[in-house]
Order: structure tokens, then C-alpha cells, then sequence
């Protein structure tokens, strides 16, 4: 059996690597679709065309990737550490999606949204402080 100590290291290092990959994830996939450009029309030859051009591009593959590497990593943590903590503990995520829409793509952010981003990181300081597992986990 894993040490409580040992336990809480890899789920840190887990969800450190899930706020990593996840927003870069993310950010290779919207500028990959920003590279495709937007759908013209729903008609068959468009889609085909619009769905091509996305499964082509390396950087969406970048992105799919990572959101990969996100997903295999959060399996993971959730079969140890419990969802209430994982999930909020994750959102610190969105200090890293702003920072990435603003200085990567460009985007305009607006204070609104930052003063939104702080909030959610003092939730994930809150949050961090405590026990990733509540409940012991049984065997059948």
C-alpha cells in the first residue's frame, strides 16, 4: 500500500501535469482551427473539406495529444485521489488557459475574466490544502 505522503506526491505531480497539457491542448487545437478557418456551409463537400484540412494539420494533432496525455492522466489520479479534490484542484488550469489566449493567441482578456481566474485560483489554494482522498478505498 502507498504512503499517505507518496500518495499526495503523485497526485500533485498528476494534476501538475494535467494543468499543463490540458491548456496546451487546447491552445494547439484553437490555433490549428484558427489555420483551418471556419466551416463554410454544411453541405457534404463542405464538411469533407472542413474535416479533412482539421485531420491533416500536425497541430491539431499536437493537440489531441496532449488532451490525451490529459486524459490518461486524470484517469489515473481519480482512481486514487477523490473528485472533489481533483477537479477543483485541476481549474488552477485556468490561470494557464488565460495567460496562453492572451500572450499565444492573441485574444484580448478582459479584467473581468482575470479577476475570474484569481478567484478560481484562491478556490484551488483552498482546496490544495487538504486531503486528496477522504474515504479509505476497499478491495471486493
Amino acid at each position: 500500500m502507498t504512503s499517505p505522503q507518496g500518495l499526495h506526491l503523485k497526485t500533485i505531480i498528476l494534476i501538475l501535469i494535467m494543468v499543463s497539457v490540458a491548456p496546451l491542448g487546447d491552445t494547439f487545437l484553437g490555433k490549428g482551427m484558427k489555420q483551418v478557418g471556419a466551416l463554410g456551409s454544411w453541405a457534404p463537400a463542405s464538411l469533407f473539406h472542413f474535416f479533412f484540412r482539421a485531420f491533416t494539420s500536425g497541430t491539431i494533432w499536437i493537440g489531441i495529444g496532449l488532451l490525451l496525455t490529459f486524459f490518461v492522466a486524470y484517469l489515473l489520479v481519480l482512481s486514487w485521489a477523490d473528485y472533489s479534490y481533483v477537479l477543483p484542484a485541476s481549474s488552477i488550469s485556468s490561470l494557464m488557459i488565460a495567460l496562453l489566449a492572451h500572450f499565444v493567441l492573441h485574444e484580448t482578456v478582459t479584467p473581468t475574466r482575470w479577476a475570474g481566474v484569481g478567484f478560481i485560483c484562491v478556490g484551488v489554494f483552498a482546496v490544495g490544502r487538504t486531503q486528496p482522498r477522504t474515504t479509505e478505498h476497499r478491495s471486493c
